[in-house]
């Protein structure tokens, strides 16, 4: 009898385990799945981890275009709330370049992005001459596909976003943006309250 029960312990034991077992490597089955999925459509994903400004890929890329053109799409990680609430209100930095040959504080145009009053918001934001501007250029959904673009043209900056247009000021002398790329980075004042993952796809520009 006792040897009866210490088996059925022993089996029981054992599918347990091995339930267990499927429904890790199921899971983790589904993630690699997800990230081979956005590996082969051409997303690069962007994680700031919590505690931190800077995202894990921020190395220092020279560049000379006349528009930079991207997809970007956000999962609900950019769901976010501040310790000083009047903090969910600084613009998050998502994806752009510095200008005039100079340091990003100086001359630069990005795209921004914040969570606030509920809604995802981006942003034109640009430096120039050391003095920061920034517009709101719409809302986008959670886990959508938005196409991004910064023209240089002229005096000002055309930015696109999923086919809306609007412009901002543009005092660099160079014909095109030359700088360097810039990339997400959480704040502001504060920092990542929890890990945040952004994907993000380079176009060709036209």
């Amino acid at each position: 009898m006792k040897k009866t029960l210490f088996k059925s312990l022993i089996i029981c034991g054992l599918f347990a385990s091995c339930q267990k077992d499927m429904i890790v490597s199921a899971a983790d089955q589904s993630s690699t799945s997800k990230s081979a999925q956005s590996l082969a459509s051409g997303f690069v994903k962007y994680t700031i981890p919590q505690g931190e400004q800077y995202c894990d890929k921020s190395g220092y890329v020279a560049l000379q275009v006349s528009e930079l053109k991207f997809t970007v799409k956000f999962d609900s990680s950019a769901i976010y709330k501040t310790i000083d609430a009047t903090n969910q209100y600084d613009i998050n930095k998502l994806y752009g370049f510095s200008d005039n040959n100079a340091l990003h504080h100086d001359f630069s145009a990005r795209f921004g992005w914040r969570w606030s009053d509920n809604a995802l918001r981006l942003f034109a934001y640009v430096y120039n001459n050391g003095v920061q501007t920034n517009k709101e250029l719409g809302t986008v959904a959670i886990g959508s596909d938005n196409l991004c673009s910064i023209k240089v043209d002229g005096d000002k900056y055309v930015f696109t976003l999923n086919g809306k247009t609007d412009t901002m000021p543009r005092t660099s002398t160079t014909a095109n943006a030359v700088g360097y790329k810039l990339y997400p980075y959480f704040g502001g004042d504060e920092f990542a309250p929890h890990t945040i993952s952004i994907w993000i796809k380079d176009e060709a520009a036209q």
